[in-house]
């Protein structure tokens, strides 16, 4: 079966554009030339990734990608003329699964569409891991802090993960990402240190006592039992 793909673009030649590369590579694209219209379609069907560019009439894609968090945690890939850092931090603080700047290669997106479809995917094995009172469900993307859930967006969890993985060991702050699965999302330091201190918030890490900076090299969860 085709993956399904909704673009929320203004931009009909760009859908254009994509329709024809995607689909010469498995992947159909619906388009909504505006976010109302996006969101409807959302709900009248089902779709493997949402293509959410920023820049909008009317509804920006801010607010879209706002709304789609709140009911689903359907892969998302931001699209946007705006590409400086402070940008790509609101849309991955939103819950964006990735941020691409325009103008770009049809060949890079289908690269990132990729990569944020492979970790949409539940993994074969279960795999459950526990250090300091913070349990995760990996195949179920679950968290839980003191027994209370958490509710992460994607690149939070998948930085938790990382960390708890490798727990007692420092990550450097430049290969937290590769650690994370996420070598292919472009952000800069100061993006990864704004989300460890969201982890920290809604982990209820007060004192950093589960998230550890070592200073001038990165990150450390701390090893102990449950």
């Amino acid at each position: 079966m085709a993956t399904r793909v909704l673009l929320i673009d203004d931009d009909t030649r760009m859908y254009e554009l994509l329709a024809q590369y995607l689909g010469q590579n498995g992947i159909t694209v619906t388009h909504a030339p505006d976010g109302g219209r996006g969101l409807a379609a959302l709900e009248a069907s089902t779709y493997d990734a949402v293509l959410l560019d920023v820049m909008m009439p009317g509804m920006d894609g801010l607010e879209v990608c706002r709304r789609i968090r709140a009911k689903s945690t359907l892969p998302v890939i931001m699209l946007t003329a705006r590409g400086d850092e402070t940008d790509r931090v609101v849309g991955l603080e939103l819950g964006a699964d990735d941020y691409l700047a325009k103008p770009f290669s049809p060949r890079e997106l289908l690269a990132r569409l990729r990569a944020v479809l492979r970790r949409a995917q539940p993994a074969a094995v279960a795999e459950k891991l526990e250090s300091s009172g913070v349990s995760i469900d990996v195949s179920a993307r679950e968290v839980r802090a003191g027994g209370r859930l958490v509710e992460l967006t994607g690149l939070e969890f998948d930085l938790l993960v990382a960390l708890v993985r490798r727990a007692g060991r420092v990550i450097p702050r430049d290969a937290l990402l590769g650690e994370a699965g996420r070598s292919d999302t472009v952000v800069g330091e100061r993006t990864v240190d704004v989300h460890i201190s969201h982890l920290r918030q809604k982990l209820g890490d007060e004192g950093n006592r589960l998230i550890k900076t070592v200073r001038g090299v990165g990150y450390l969860f701390a090893k102990e039992g449950p």
